[in-house]
């Protein structure tokens, strides 16, 4: 009934303007047949009401009228070819002569039709104003009512002439309003999704309210689900007016998005040298319905298809059918609501390689050249490796042809690749090479940095001015900058901007900083005591800043230096560590300098009445120096680090069970040398190539081979009052992109802590503990925990820890998200390792296995958090039964 009425009211409305029509069709009939006075019959200089070329009729609206019908959106109001120049409208009785080419005085000008925009913003809007001259019509009228329309706030604008006094013209503009959106109700979806599509749409309370902006909004949220393999979403939108306010609807936005259509055949025709196996494997995102499809869902999506026959083609060109191309397509519904595609396809005939020329180059061989193509005479053609080696694959470590003279300079050079010939199925080809000069870099720039000072990192840039354009020096740049930890990697846009003019270009590095300062604050009662740690870490930290308080937001930050302080307090030990680092010592080049000092006591208590004695103690006091230096050979991706360190372990009736004595004083000073090598990036929480290794040789003084005593007979306190030993650690990760974004991280770790003297042997610190989540916390006594999950903490070393361990591991990372705010990372393992008391006993290729998945969640806040659930397929030492299922909770470190 409610419809009924609506309509009724639509038709009265419209006859409304039908009447109005009549009315000044009959006003033109009556004005025409009276007489015309003779001294305005002849007049060039006037337009005479009689003459339809030079008046404005109200009924010549397709002529001379913006005036757009009403059931037109703002945006369709807005083509040109819907409106005229001008809409001008005499409403008084009597006829208005309109000089031609005469600028008219505006007299004055009122507004009608508004409800709720003021006549002060429509004339502000229209941009006319009493005491200007004008002609009518003119482009100060037109572009006055353009105005108007271009607000999108009307659907209506009319403008009349009410009166001329003279050389005074006064307008009236008309206007009708556009209805804003009130209530806006989505129904369909869970309420979750329906609070998701309410912050992606336009459709928002308070819009204007148009069929463009209805039209848009449906057509969104059915790609929307589209992609989502909802091949039937409907969307429909109703409106209806709101009494409380004027010029507003409500609306109703009902969402069905019907079932997801999976695809269940996907057939090819015409295909012969190549399996419907192989073809359907080179689609990607298109895949049929099958219980093999847990992670490839079976979904048909327009674009991701279009995108997978591009590969098809691509897969025959790679095999030598060059002119192979997809003819048509076509989509079948099955009963079971899913879908069938059929692919028909036409391969040509296969090609190989003829001859292959080189033109226009001098500054590399045809040799050189012909090495990094990497194509020989009369192999088969394959379209894809010939672009790939002439344009590259897009990936930063590309070898081709133009990135060779992009890294040389060659800014404006422009390589071709053209076929020359196909007679008998054979590609001539020619590299035409238009080398120019090459370009140096004019200026260097960096954007987005308000916390960290420009000097931090302008010295990690590589690309700096006067030196010659290098596109590799820009990908380093953009490592070297994610690789600080304060830079989002994930948002570092290059913007080489070059002059040919000059043979330059300026480069403009804009980037994202990212929280790096993190706090640990937490309580807890576990054991019978209660644990209580404080940590703080400041990962840009500025000791230059330290006294000057304006600088505290909420410390002093921006020089790029590691500060981090930590305190753990129970009822049977405490500890404290400090330490400190700055990257770049003195500010001029990259050798870095660090310091830490730490303390730890230990109680000893009984685990029956959880009682402590205090007089039973080990306490432990170390500090450490180091310096670092980046190397330039072999690489400059290749770094050395020495350090001094020092513990010395205090025990006061505090038993070990690595040693006999209970009372004594061991003193551990060791020099460590790290050789290392990381080129992996450009995200350090996610890094997607490269690779990293380190050789870790940690060794003390051989007191022992320094003074004439035999060490056999001697007590512990006396063996170990200056522990010697050396120590070799190797580790290496190599990161290899397999599909899309997922990451193969590949791990191989080797350790051996060995003596000088077979009297005294390996001794009872620095030893490694195999199992578990590799986690060390509380622990000073330079031990190496390493990680193999599946097993429990250190399960697979003896209780004094063993002095031998190797380890390999594979690792499947695929990102979740990587935004500054948090990086999530899923992934799954393959790993295994061991550990001996001896190297007699070493057996490497004796492993506990395991395997299993987990995820990984970085916020710079609270660094690494993570867990792993892993499944140990070997028995811990010491048990008969396989360890199984172990779950893992990590902090603060990365496998």
């Amino acid at each position: 009934m409610e419809k009924q009425v609506n309509r009724l009211k639509t038709v009265i409305y419209s006859l409304r303007y039908a009447v109005l029509l009549l009315f000044f069709i009959f006003f033109g009939v009556t004005v025409n047949g009276q007489s015309t006075p003779q001294n305005i019959t002849t007049t060039q200089d006037t337009i005479p009401v009689n003459k339809p070329l030079d008046t404005v009729p109200a009924i010549q609206q397709s002529v001379d009228s913006l005036k757009t019908p009403t059931n037109l959106s703002a945006m369709d109001s807005m083509n040109p070819g819907a409106q005229s120049a001008d809409t001008i409208k005499k409403v008084v009785s009597g006829p208005i002569i309109l000089e031609k080419n005469k600028k008219y005085l505006l007299g004055g000008i009122s507004v009608i039709g508004n409800e709720t925009i003021s006549e002060q913003s429509i004339l502000i809007f229209s941009g006319l104003n009493s005491g200007q001259r004008l002609k009518i019509p003119g482009d100060k009228l037109s572009s006055s009512i353009k105005r108007l329309w271009s607000s999108k706030l009307f659907s209506n604008v009319d403008v009349f002439v009410t009166k001329i006094d003279g050389d005074a013209v006064y307008l009236e503009i008309n206007v009708r309003e556009l209805d804003k959106v009130g209530k806006v109700t989505i129904t369909g979806l869970k309420k979750s999704k329906i609070d998701d599509l309410q912050k992606e749409i336009e459709f928002q309370a308070g819009s204007m309210l148009t069929e463009n902006l209805i039209t848009t909004t449906e057509n969104f949220i059915k790609d929307k689900y589209r992609e989502k393999g909802f091949l039937k979403t409907k969307v429909t939108i109703d409106t209806r007016k709101d009494t409380s306010f004027p010029n507003t609807q409500d609306a109703l936005i009902a969402i069905d998005k019907g079932n997801r259509i999976k695809i269940k055949n996907i057939t090819f025709h015409g295909n012969t040298a190549l399996s419907d196996k192989k073809l359907k494997k080179a689609m990607k995102k298109t895949k049929e319905k099958g219980i093999t499809r847990m992670f490839s869902p079976s979904k048909f999506v327009e674009d991701l298809y279009e995108a997978d026959l591009d590969m098809v083609v691509e897969l025959f060109q790679e095999k030598g059918f060059r002119d192979a191309l997809v003819v048509k397509d076509s989509i079948s519904w099955n009963d079971d609501n899913t879908i069938n595609l059929d692919i028909f396809l036409t391969q040509g005939e296969r090609y190989k390689f003829g001859s292959i020329a080189f033109l226009g180059n001098t500054v590399f061989t045809d040799q050189q050249l012909q090495s990094i193509l990497r194509i020989e005479q009369g192999v088969t053609y394959n379209g894809k490796a010939l672009n790939e080696r002439v344009y590259g694959d897009g990936t930063p470590e590309s070898q081709d042809i133009t990135n060779t003279y992009l890294d040389n300079g060659y800014l404006f050079s422009r390589i071709n690749a053209v076929e020359t010939s196909a007679a008998n199925n054979t590609i001539a080809l020619e590299i035409r090479i238009i080398e120019d000069e090459p370009a140096s870099i004019r200026k260097v720039t960096v954007k987005g940095n308000d916390v960290t000072n420009d000097h931090v990192l302008y010295r990690e840039i590589r690309t700096k001015p006067g030196d010659l354009f290098s596109k590799s020096d820009i990908v380093r740049t953009i490592r070297e900058l994610g690789q600080l930890g304060f830079i989002d990697p994930e948002n570092i846009v290059p913007d080489v901007q070059p002059n040919f003019a000059d043979k330059t270009a300026d480069i403009e590095y804009s980037v994202s900083e990212k929280g790096s300062s993190q706090i640990e604050l937490q309580g807890g009662y576990g054991g019978g005591t209660f644990v209580g740690t404080l940590g703080l870490s400041f990962n840009n930290f500025s000791v230059k800043n330290l006294f000057n308080f304006k600088e505290y937001k909420p410390v002093p930050r921006g020089d790029g230096q590691n500060i981090a302080l930590r305190l753990q307090v129970s009822k049977f030990y405490r500890t404290y560590s400090l330490s400190f680092s700055e990257p770049w010592m003195g500010g001029k080049k990259p050798k870095g300098f660090n310091f830490s000092i730490y303390n730890s006591s230990q109680f000893g208590f009984d685990p029956f009445t959880n009682d402590v004695d205090k007089d039973q103690l080990l306490d432990i006091i170390g500090a450490s120096v180091g310096l670092s230096q980046r190397l330039k050979w072999p690489d400059d991706f290749f770094t050395l680090s020495t350090s001094f360190n020092y513990q010395r372990y205090k025990l006061k009736n505090y038993n070990i069970s690595s040693f006999d004595f209970s009372n004594g004083v061991s003193n551990n000073f060791n020099f460590a040398v790290n050789f290392g090598r990381s080129s992996a990036g450009p995200n350090p929480v996610f890094p997607s190539g490269g690779s990293q290794f380190n050789v870790l040789l940690k060794l003390t003084p051989p007191y022992s081979l320094l003074d004439d005593r035999d060490y056999t007979d001697l007590p512990d306190e006396e063996k170990y009052k200056w522990i010697e030993f050396y120590k070799i650690v190797f580790s290496g990760k190599w990161y290899s992109p397999v599909i899309g974004k997922m990451v193969l991280m590949s791990n191989a770790e080797l350790g051996f802590l060995g003596h000088y003297n077979d009297e005294i042997g390996a001794p009872p610190f620095e030893r490694f503990y195999l199992g578990g989540d590799g986690m060390q916390t509380g622990r000073f006594d330079g031990r190496t925990t390493v990680a193999l999950r599946g097993y429990p903490n250190s399960s697979l070393s003896s209780q004094t820890g063993g002095t031998i361990y190797n380890k390999v591991a594979f690792e499947l990372r695929y990102p979740i998200t990587l935004k500054p705010s948090a990086s999530i990372y899923a992934l799954t393992f393959l790993e295994g390792g061991n550990s001996w008391n001896e190297f007699d006993q070493y057996r490497p290729f004796t492993l506990k296995r395991s395997a299993g998945g987990g995820i990984r969640v970085f916020m710079p806040a609270f660094g690494l958090l993570g867990v792993d659930f892993g499944y140990g397929f070997d028995t811990i030492p010491g048990s008969n039964q396989i360890s199984g299922w172990q779950t893992h909770f990590i902090i603060g470190q990365q496998f």
